[in-house]
């Protein structure tokens, strides 16, 4: 089954005076929609835009499983385990909450910034927090998160190009630019598809795209 969910029906959040625009997936804050709580292990799936100066200040946050993709800009992350890093587009980053993790992210560049931020369920509670960044992550070079279970694979396509969606009890592919077909269906920029049994699928790039997509278990 592959269920698709569009780019405009997504729940608009953030705080436009503050300078960030959010748009949520998920049941997520004060959207609350009880048949979209989760896609497997996925829990939430925003969008967020900071205009320069704009921040998520300090917030915690704790058993979950947190990765975040830059599409534009470069986000200032800090956290209480003592990490301090810039994430720039095309890097990856994921922090392990865990027991327990304060971080902020900030918008300290001169341009707009965009990222994606999905957040995961680990399959056990607890633990000590970490956190990993990699830069410029290859297209063949998928990301293992054992905590939930789940490989993140990343797709950047030229018009007309294909690759496999993995065969997995679950997958969930986002567009992040350009289009693509999966099956019958076609996704544009933001839109999602969350696939269930199915086998042999592919992403067709109908323009040049970059996807992520989640190899997730049942």
């Amino acid at each position: 089954m592959i269920s698709v969910h569009r780019a405009g029906d997504r729940f608009e959040g953030g705080d436009g005076a503050a300078g960030i625009e959010s748009r949520h997936s998920f049941s997520f804050g004060s959207f609350y929609d009880p048949d979209n709580l989760r896609f497997g292990p996925v829990l939430a799936c925003n969008e967020e835009r900071l205009a320069p100066g704009a921040a998520f200040e300090e917030h915690p946050h704790s058993h979950t499983e947190i990765v975040t993709w830059v599409v534009e800009g470069e986000l200032t992350h800090r956290d209480s385990a003592g990490h301090a890093t810039v994430v720039r587009a095309g890097d990856l980053q994921h922090l392990s909450a865990a027991s327990g993790v304060r971080h902020v992210e900030r918008n300290d560049g001169e341009s707009p910034l965009t990222f994606l931020q999905m957040w995961l369920a680990p399959l056990e509670p607890g633990g000590e927090p970490s956190y990993t960044t990699v830069p410029g992550i290859a297209d063949s070079t998928p990301y293992a998160l054992p905590e939930a279970g789940a490989m993140l694979h990343v797709r950047r396509l030229a018009q007309g190009e294909r690759a496999a969606v993995p065969d997995a009890p679950r997958a969930y592919v986002h567009v992040v630019r350009g289009a693509v077909r999966v099956g019958e269906e076609e996704l544009a920029a933001g839109d999602a598809a969350r696939i269930t049994g199915e086998s042999g699928l592919e992403l067709a790039a109908v323009d040049a795209a970059e996807a992520l997509v989640w190899e997730l278990p049942a």
